[in-house]
C-alpha cells in the first residue's frame, strides 16, 4: 500500500532524501577507498552492506519507504545466479545487504562516477560494455564464472532495464547461461519496488515494498531456455499477487 501525500510534500521529502544520500555516499566511499589496503575481504564486503543499510534507513526516515521480505529461508549459503525483475534503484541497494558475498553486474561507465564508482571498482564487480552486445555476453560469462567459482553470488536483471510497475519485460537467457556454465542454481526473486521508487523519477512515495525469494532452480534439471522460463514464470506470478 502506498500512502497518498501532496506533490509538494513528496518533493520536499524526496529532496531531503537526496540531500542525505549524496554526502553519505561520498563520506562512506572515501573511507572505504582510504582503508581498502588494510581491510580483509570480509570487511570490504561489510562496507557495502553498511552503506546499503544506511541509505535504506535514511530512505525510510525521510520518505517512509518500508519493505517486507518473504521466503528468506530459501536464501542459500552457497553462490547462485540471482534473477530478479527490475523496477527501480531500490533493489540494487537492497541486494547489497541481502546477499553476500556479492559480485554485481553493471555498465562499465558507472565505475567512473566519483567516489561511489571508484569504491565500487575496488569490490571487483562484473563490468560490461553494453555498446558492444556480443563482447558483453562473452565478458559476462568469463567474469561471472570466475566470480561464482570464487564464492560470490551474481545478480542479473534479465529484463535488461527497469520496467514500470505492472509490467515485466521478457527475460534474456544470459543469467541462465551463466548458471549452467558455472554449474550453480538460479535463485528467482520477485519485487514491487517501483511503486515507492518509480524508475527514472525524482519523487519517492511512502509505502511497503514486497520482496519474495523463491526456491533455487537447479542447473542440473534445465537448459538455458527452460531455466529462464521457470524463473520468469514464477516472478510474473508472484508480482501479480503482490
Amino acid at each position: 500500500m502506498v500512502t497518498v501525500l501532496s506533490t509538494p510534500l513528496l518533493a520536499l521529502r524526496s529532496l531531503l532524501f537526496y540531500l542525505g544520500y549524496v554526502p553519505i555516499t561520498i563520506v562512506m566511499s572515501t573511507f572505504f577507498i582510504t582503508l581498502f589496503p588494510l581491510l580483509p575481504e570480509n570487511s570490504r564486503q561489510g562496507f557495502s552492506i553498511a552503506w546499503a543499510k544506511t541509505i535504506l534507513s535514511w530512505l525510510r526516515f525521510t520518505c517512509g519507504v518500508r519493505y517486507r521480505l518473504i521466503g528468506q529461508e530459501n536464501l542459500p549459503d552457497y553462490p547462485v545466479v540471482v534473477l530478479a525483475n527490475h523496477q527501480s534503484s531500490w533493489e540494487t541497494l537492497f541486494f547489497y545487504q541481502l546477499i553476500q558475498p556479492l559480485a554485481p553486474i553493471l555498465k562499465k561507465e558507472l565505475l567512473k562516477i566519483p567516489f561511489w564508482g571508484w569504491a565500487l571498482r575496488l569490490l571487483k564487480p562484473i563490468a560490461i560494455d553494453r555498446s558492444r552486445p556480443r563482447n558483453a555476453g562473452k565478458s559476462l560469462l568469463k567474469q561471472g564464472v570466475r566470480r561464482l567459482q570464487e564464492g560470490h553470488s551474481v545478480i542479473i536483471f534479465p529484463e535488461g532495464t527497469r520496467s514500470e510497475v505492472g509490467t515485466i519485460k521478457n527475460f534474456s537467457r544470459g543469467g541462465a547461461k551463466l548458471a549452467l556454465a558455472a554449474g550453480v542454481p538460479v535463485l528467482p526473486i520477485a519485487l514491487d519496488a517501483g511503486k515507492c521508487w518509480p524508475p527514472r523519477r525524482f519523487l519517492k512515495f511512502p509505502g511497503l515494498i514486497t520482496v519474495e525469494i523463491g526456491k533455487p532452480i537447479s542447473a542440473a534439471d534445465h537448459d538455458a531456455g527452460s531455466m529462464t522460463e521457470a524463473a520468469e514464470s514464477w516472478i510474473r506470478q508472484r508480482v501479480a499477487g503482490f
